[in-house]
């Protein structure tokens, strides 16, 4: 049944079933999963309970006045059967309603309006406006029933590998060429993360390694765990290349990584980053088996990344604030196009301001394109594939013109190579296309030079 639930929805349901066990209940009843909706809500939901003045301990309170209680301790507690009668209705709404995912919202529609329990008895304690909830809930579901998967979502596979662009800048020469003897002297002839990592932790002194030394790692307790491995298993998880294929996850990533930070150039710091995010591969194994805090050793390098806060950096932030505000985790190129927008200093926004695009105008075309999401705020920001390939075009064209950084610049000129993406549409729908935005792109860039 459960697989069609949003994962917000799984977890009120599975959060009624704690409260059911804290509450010493035989069974698991729709009581429980309103106190459950009323700890889990979110966005929209949540003001509705704020509304009445429903909080998760007075919500509390009152179910504890109609639960059932046992002596019984019991370790798995079923659902009652009104409570299953409770989630075949929820079925049952989402389906009349042409939706193929059970929202959280369903779930509250159905709780509030269910009769054979004592729902509306609790709910009236509150003075809750059920019938003024339902028309808002609905209204909300039926905004989310017409753009539930992202309009990029359906890009063809983009074809991102590592290429010779990684080796060049001074930033990583050194790196690769001791990394190399390594191999040689291992008697190896494939390159594996455990030599990169290797290389970096003997670089000249660097914030970097500062950074990595006062995690726990350095270059001697790296080299000891690694004289101590026998096999280089870790490292052949596929079809054997000029890399390890870990090693080749691992390049990969960090070239994505050093477009997402602004950077024209792959650096120590990204590779040290997708190690630790890709969490396979020697290298990786070793800083886990030296007891290191890997999320504490991802934010300390970032750190002084992001206090330069460049322009791309500081867009790429916006657009995955933008992203969660209409409750989505998912970033595509018309959440690259608000935040050109909401960054409002570089060349890209000023030609944008001089066609008269605005925040509020643009942000009401993306919301009418794509919809509004499930509110996952705890998920991972990700990139659709067309946003992959505007932010490797943006990335070709700062490397072309010799430039440390990805610019805003680059970015929207990238944009406006990709007719079909949603950021055009955002801006023809504005009346405004490709043409008059690189001829402003130009004759201010010459205006700056």
């Amino acid at each position: 049944m459960f697989e069609r639930f949003t994962e917000k929805a799984v977890n009120a349901v599975s959060e009624s079933q704690k409260l059911a066990a804290e509450l010493q209940s035989p069974e698991v009843c729709p009581e429980h999963l309103l106190l459950a909706l009323v700890r889990e809500a979110k966005g929209v939901s949540l003001k509705l309970f704020r509304m009445y003045g429903i909080t998760g301990d007075n919500m509390n309170t009152e179910v504890a006045k109609y639960a059932r209680r046992t002596s019984k301790k019991l370790e798995n507690i079923p659902f009652s059967h009104s409570y299953k009668d409770l989630l075949k209705h929820t079925l049952d709404l989402a389906s009349r309603s042409g939706n193929s995912n059970i929202l959280f919202e369903h779930l509250f529609l159905t709780v509030i309006t269910e009769k054979d329990s004592n729902i509306q008895t609790i709910l009236e304690h509150f003075n809750f406006d059920i019938y003024n909830a339902r028309d808002i809930l609905t209204k909300l579901v039926q905004k989310k029933i017409k753009k539930l998967e992202h309009p990029e979502a359906e890009d063809d596979e983009d074809k991102n590998t590592v290429t010779e662009s990684i080796y060049e800048g001074e930033a990583l020469t050194d790196v690769f060429d001791r990394a190399v003897s390594k191999l040689s002297a291992a008697g190896y002839e494939i390159l594996g993360t455990e030599q990169i990592m290797a290389s970096i932790l003997e670089s000249a002194p660097s914030n970097l390694l500062t950074t990595i030394n006062n995690s726990g790692i350095n270059a001697g307790n790296f080299e000891e765990k690694l004289a101590s491995i026998k096999s280089r298993k870790s490292e052949y998880e596929g079809k054997k290349i000029i890399f390890t294929p870990n090693a080749f996850l691992m390049m990969n990533q960090a070239l994505q990584t050093s477009k997402e930070l602004g950077s024209s150039v792959i650096t120590p710091e990204h590779i040290v980053l997708s190690i630790l995010k890709n969490k396979k591969g020697l290298a990786y194994e070793i800083i886990k088996s030296l007891g290191v805090n890997e999320e504490k050793l991802s934010e300390d390098i970032l750190k002084p990344i992001e206090k330069q806060m460049n322009e791309t950096l500081l867009i790429m932030k916006l657009a995955k604030e933008e992203s969660r505000r209409i409750g989505r985790n998912i970033v595509g190129t018309e959440m690259f196009l608000l935040g050109i927008i909401a960054e409002g200093t570089s060349i890209a926004f000023q030609v944008l301001s001089e066609l008269e695009i605005t925040m509020k105008d643009a942000r009401q075309v993306v919301e009418n394109l794509v919809g509004y999401g499930n509110e996952y705020f705890d998920k991972e920001i990700v990139f659709t594939k067309r946003a992959k390939r505007v932010l490797e075009k943006a990335w070709i064209s700062a490397k072309k013109a010799n430039k440390d950084k990805i610019e805003a610049s680059d970015l929207l000129l990238a944009i406006t190579d990709e007719p079909d993406s949603l950021a055009m549409k955002v801006l023809d729908t504005l009346g405004v296309d490709a043409v008059e935005i690189r001829h402003g792109l130009l004759r201010l860039d010459k205006q700056e030079k």
